[in-house]
């Protein structure tokens, strides 16, 4: 009987083979591991309360109560009109309810992306340095054509300027508006879309008692109970944006547990006129001078008592909410805040009154040396530049999301860049790059507090400006930094 003889190749194939079972075995967990990851919600989650300043127009110009919406950082849009747990890399979303959002069939709400919210598209790298209503309607139609198919397809959704729809397309550019947000559980958003996802979207819209107000105040108290609340006495029997946001802060600075924090949003330099500081009832009739003759005419008795209530029980300033509870970061799960904040890093966050003033001075050196070097005409230019590239360019917007303006001047046509990413980039004239920057730069130096952006995102803009000049023929000195 012959004898079985070793045989190398035999134990070599052996060993190629288990490496191969082993190889694959691992990539299958890899894979696995890999699909987990996506499927899986982010770790942290926040629920926030949306104040939106007034745009002075309609009713609002008489109450001037602003809007309110909800903040979500771990829950998604499936649609406009359904909820589902944000994917990994998505940055959350803004529900809101209006009067008449203006699609086919009458929606209560609709929910969008955060940054679609904030500055009409996906990524915030793509977001508009220059505001317009020009470049506003061409988010809003963009956002049209990739979202709303299905929903909006008659001629009063497509093209009614009164389809308020449109209020949640890149919010940034009509107004300013602060988020105040806390931390949530996987398991209460989770128990958050399966109830509003089961309930009829129904519009029910009403300005005395189911209004914006009424309808965040309804999702807040779903997760946190009792946590947002009217202020009938302040506001005449009717629930406003300003009295949730303030019932809300004053439940989570009771619970610091609840991760307070506070973001902050401006209104997007440009031709749009400034949104303004919203106000609760008596507060309207204590500031505004419209209701102060009359008052004092017709209800001369009741302005003591309004104006007593007001500053006794009604004093609420978003602003100093914000420099008290800054979120430092805006991405993900906004600013997952430590729970103490130095007051040099919140400092360093919001700046300081000496920093905002020291960099006034070092633009007013900047202008200077460009008027005297002709690049532009004088200050005053600066006032009107956005005004002139509203009249004389035209926006264009590209598949990324990335904004151009087209100006033909003197038979001549440019393209300057008109968002963060592409406003140095290559195509984008540099000359007048650098005059937009300057503008911007100088609109938010010369805006109150409430319209001005965090010193840390102004600086992201002084950078901008001080390679603009670097990439232009433009010789001024822009190297100087407040504490350097």
């Amino acid at each position: 009987m012959p004898r079985l003889g070793y045989k190398p190749h035999d134990f070599v194939s052996g060993t190629a083979l288990a490496g191969r079972t082993v190889n694959v075995f691992l990539f299958a967990l890899c894979l696995a591991i890999a699909f987990v990851c996506l499927a899986c919600p982010p770790v942290y989650g926040d629920v926030g309360i949306v104040l939106n300043e007034s745009l002075d127009t309609s009713v609002d110009r008489i109450t001037g109560t602003g809007h309110s919406a909800v903040y979500f950082s771990r829950i998604c849009p499936e649609s406009p009109v359904k909820l589902r747990l944000c994917r990994v890399g998505e940055q959350g979303s803004v529900m809101s309810n209006y009067i008449n959002i203006g699609e086919d069939r009458p929606f209560e709400w609709n929910v969008v992306p955060l940054n679609v919210y904030l500055y009409g598209v996906e990524d915030a790298r793509h977001r508009p340095l220059f505001g317009s209503y020009k470049i506003k309607h061409l988010l809003e139609q963009r956002y049209l054509a990739k979202y709303l198919s299905g929903y909006c397809e008659r001629p009063s959704c497509t093209t009614s300027e009164k389809a308020e729809w449109r209020e949640l397309v890149a919010a940034t550019l009509i107004r300013s508006f602060y988020i105040f947000v806390i931390d949530t559980t996987v398991e209460q958003d989770r128990e958050f879309i399966a109830e509003f996802n089961a309930l009829p979207n129904q519009n029910h819209f009403n300005g005395v008692t189911r209004n914006c107000a009424d309808f965040t105040r309804r999702i807040i108290n779903s997760y946190f109970p009792h946590a947002a609340n009217p202020d009938y006495i302040n506001d005449f029997g009717m629930t406003t944006p300003k009295a949730v946001a303030r019932s809300f802060t004053h439940y989570a600075l009771r619970h610091p547990e609840t991760n307070f924090r506070v973001l902050h949003f401006a209104q997007v330099p440009g031709t749009i006129k400034r949104s303004t500081e919203c106000r609760a009832g008596t507060e309207q009739l204590y500031h505004s001078k419209k209701f102060l003759v009359p008052m004092i005419v017709f209800a001369d008795y009741g302005l003591p008592v309004a104006a007593a209530s007001y500053i006794l029980t009604g004093r609420f300033n978003p602003e100093h909410e914000f420099e008290g509870h800054p979120a430092t970061e805006k991405g993900p799960a906004h600013a997952k805040q430590p729970e103490r904040i130095a007051p040099t890093e919140r400092a360093q966050f919001v700046g300081t009154s000496e920093e905002w003033k020291e960099y006034r001075r070092a633009l007013d050196s900047i202008v200077k040396e460009s008027v005297h070097a002709r690049i532009i005409r004088d200050r005053g230019y600066l006032n009107h530049l956005f005004r002139h590239f509203d009249e004389a360019g035209t926006p264009l917007v590209d598949e990324d999301g990335d904004l151009w303006m087209e100006i033909s001047e003197n038979g001549e046509t440019f393209e300057v860049g008109l968002s963060a990413d592409n406003i140095l980039a290559q195509g984008s004239d540099s000359q007048l790059a650098y005059e937009l920057l300057l503008a911007r730069t100088n609109s938010f130096l010369k805006s109150p507090k409430h319209s001005r952006e965090t010193m840390s995102e102004f600086k992201q803009d002084w950078s901008l400006l001080q390679h603009a000049s670097r990439q232009s023929a433009v010789s001024v000195a822009v190297t100087f930094i407040p504490g350097k």
